[in-house]
């Protein structure tokens, strides 16, 4: 399943990510710092969506968030989503 996240307080305008099975298999950033957000998709790619969300959540950048923690309150958003259905 595929979800897009419109993040705040950070360079990124839009995030998609792609789960299956509770996995992460894609990330695509659009807008932030190309090569970051490249590496963030790379490292997290075939991880646990839970798992990544810890790891990345509280990462400060600037206005008190970055990329990466929008990326894991994205995921947060997605893991509330799945447990309501």
């Amino acid at each position: 399943m595929t979800y897009t996240f419109k993040p705040s307080g950070c360079c990124a305008k839009a995030i998609k990510i792609t789960i299956d099975n509770n996995l992460i298999t894609d990330v695509k950033f659009s807008g932030g710092c190309h090569g970051n957000t490249m590496g963030i998709g790379r490292l997290i790619q075939n991880r646990d969506v839970e798992e990544v969300s810890k790891t990345l959540r509280g990462i400060i950048c600037r206005n008190g968030t970055s990329c990466p923690d929008q990326l894991a309150l994205a995921l947060e958003e997605i893991i509330s989503q799945q447990s309501a259905a």
